[in-house]
């Protein structure tokens, strides 16, 4: 029994261990902060902006999100909000908007 047990000692060290990096990972990728939200902006590559709720009051990201109504419904291919525009565009409303 005392050769087995540090065998099984390492075995559950190196699942934590394996686990605690996949978590990370995730939380990473997915990581929101509270009062934002993720959009995708682009024509054809889609790139993952985090941006204020604030803007959905702004009328300039308003027509944003009616384009993206108009192309998309609520169907979004990104599994999110995206928004069918240039990124440069995006960039230059998104700038002149107060937070």
């Amino acid at each position: 029994m005392a050769i087995r047990l540090p065998l099984i000692m390492q075995a559950k060290k190196h699942i934590l261990s394996r686990t605690l990096t996949i978590r990370k990972k995730v939380l990473s990728v997915n990581n929101i902060p509270k009062g934002y939200l993720a959009v995708y902006v682009g024509e054809e590559k889609k790139k993952k902006y985090v941006v204020p709720i604030s803007y959905l009051h702004q009328p300039a990201f308003q027509q944003l999100l009616g384009k993206a109504e108009e192309e998309f419904g609520f169907n979004h291919p990104m599994g999110g909000l995206t928004i069918p525009c240039r990124e440069d565009i995006f960039v230059t409303v998104t700038s002149q908007l107060e937070v």
